[in-house]
């Protein structure tokens, strides 16, 4: 809860994880539901007043997100926008117990406007059961359904987007795209280290280049994985492994396995794709020579340890 309530209620001073959030907008950032208190104690002083059972691991917070498409917010007035997060916000109400909700806030600081509604999952008759109130995946998308009849009413150009239970694929989290511009942000200064590298300056660089892969490789290996959970598939094949394999044979095994099965399927996601390619791309990069002087220098620790 804590993380979730420093990122709704920006009671941090920098936000170095999340390069969307411009802070000096922040002071537009408006409350439908102010909190009463903090996350944490509000939602125990609620779910102790209903006297519930409470289990380890028993939800006691749920987060719903309203927005919509960047096209849709714009050239709207802050009173337009704030006028659809509180018509928004009239379909929540009817779904849930009004007085159960810790904080609805607006994020105007970000690239997309977009409304964070937290609320204790209490039942009509005072029980704590986030199960009951939200269901299984066929019932959450039919909230979304009914959430989109909701607002065509009063908003007839929004259109309904491919439900899960169309596509098959979960929700990708605006997390993820976050990650992948950091992600190509340590492309850039990669590639910028690699312009006019030659083996007669490849050594100067290489330790800075080998300092920069120390958290690049890893990054590269975790979006796939990402990307692999949320079905943003891979395929692998022998031929482009091969062809690594053959460009250099000393590559090591983290950077290999962050490389293997690069060929993606076509995919709705582009921009997603695109930006991981490029990311292998930077590694294929990389002349031979710094690549030993990268490994030498990551192994000879693993050695030292050995002996």
């Amino acid at each position: 809860m804590s993380p979730i309530e420093a990122h709704n209620e920006r009671t941090k001073e920098q936000y170095a994880s999340n390069p969307d959030i411009d802070v000096s907008r922040s002071r537009y950032n408006l409350h439908l539901v102010q909190p009463q208190g903090r996350y944490r104690e509000e939602a125990d002083r609620m779910i102790s007043a209903a006297n519930c059972r409470v289990r380890k691991d028993s939800v006691r917070v749920v987060e719903a997100l309203v927005t919509a498409s960047p096209e849709f917010f714009k050239n709207k007035t802050n009173r337009e926008i704030r006028a659809y997060f509180e018509y928004a916000l009239k379909f929540l109400e009817g779904r849930q117990r009004p007085d159960t909700f810790l904080s609805a806030v607006v994020h105007m600081d970000e690239k997309t406007p977009h409304l964070h509604l937290c609320f204790v999952p209490l039942t009509a008759d005072g029980r704590l059961s986030a199960k009951e109130i939200i269901g299984n995946r066929k019932s959450l998308v039919k909230w979304q359904d009914e959430f989109w009849q909701h607002m065509v009413k009063q908003y007839p150009e929004l259109e309904r987007g491919e439900s899960a239970s169309q596509t098959g694929r979960e929700h990708i989290p605006p997390r993820l795209f976050k990650e992948m511009t950091q992600l190509t942000k340590q492309k850039e200064q990669l590639d910028a280290l690699l312009v006019g590298i030659n083996p007669f300056n490849g050594k100067s660089r290489a330790a800075e280049i080998g300092k920069l892969l120390d958290s690049y490789i890893p990054a590269v290996s975790k979006m796939r994985t990402e990307l692999n959970r949320y079905q943003v598939a891979f395929t692998k094949t022998a031929t482009e492994n091969e062809k690594l394999k053959e460009k250099n044979k000393t590559l090591s095994a983290s950077l290999d396995k962050a490389k293997d099965g690069s060929v993606l399927k076509r995919l709705e996601d582009a921009k997603l794709r695109q930006d991981y390619e490029a990311a292998l791309k930077t590694l294929d990069s990389i002349p031979p020579e710094v690549i030993r002087f990268y490994e030498n220098r990551t192994q000879e620790p693993v050695m030292r340890h050995d002996k």
